[in-house]
């Protein structure tokens, strides 16, 4: 195989085509900020895998489905939710050949926190794509980033 050859099929592999697998991972994540929005935890919850795991801004928050549901229903039987709304997101299916994998990256907005990112990996299954690892981040100008370590440092 030439060298043209081994790039192209390299590049091909890295970037599948958009399609109806983009499309339905793209829409779980949608529904996940919407239910989550609406204070929905049985919505919210369905969309994670049995072994999914939620990353949060803290680190301390480093939480099985089951253990992020016990500190979500709480919020969600009061009908509070949180609210982060999508402003840019890129979803990537994996290379192998079945195509159940996909990562994902996306800039969210929220009142409290500004942007914020979000990222993870889904999985397709027999049920359709869920989440199986999701992260919640504050961005940090790299500018900003000395005096914001400097606060976390002093507490």
């Amino acid at each position: 195989m030439n060298i043209l050859a081994s790039l192209m099929l390299a590049a091909t592999l890295q970037s599948p085509p958009a399609g109806p697998d983009i499309a339905g991972a793209d829409a779980v994540l949608d529904r996940f900020h919407q239910a989550a929005a609406r204070a929905d935890g049985e919505a919210y919850f369905s969309l994670f895998t049995p072994s999914g795991r939620f990353v949060g801004t803290d680190a301390a928050e480093q939480w099985s489905v089951e253990e992020f549901r016990a500190y979500a229903e709480p919020y969600f039987s009061r009908r509070r939710g949180w609210t982060y709304i999508p402003q840019e997101r890129e979803v990537r299916l994996s290379p192998v050949a079945c195509q159940c994998v996909a990562t994902f990256d996306e800039v969210l907005s929220n009142d409290s926190y500004g942007l914020v990112r979000g990222s993870g990996t889904l999985i397709r299954g027999g049920d359709g794509w869920k989440i199986e690892h999701y992260v919640l981040s504050f961005t940090v100008p790299n500018d900003k980033a000395r005096a914001v370590v400097a606060v976390i440092k002093a507490d």
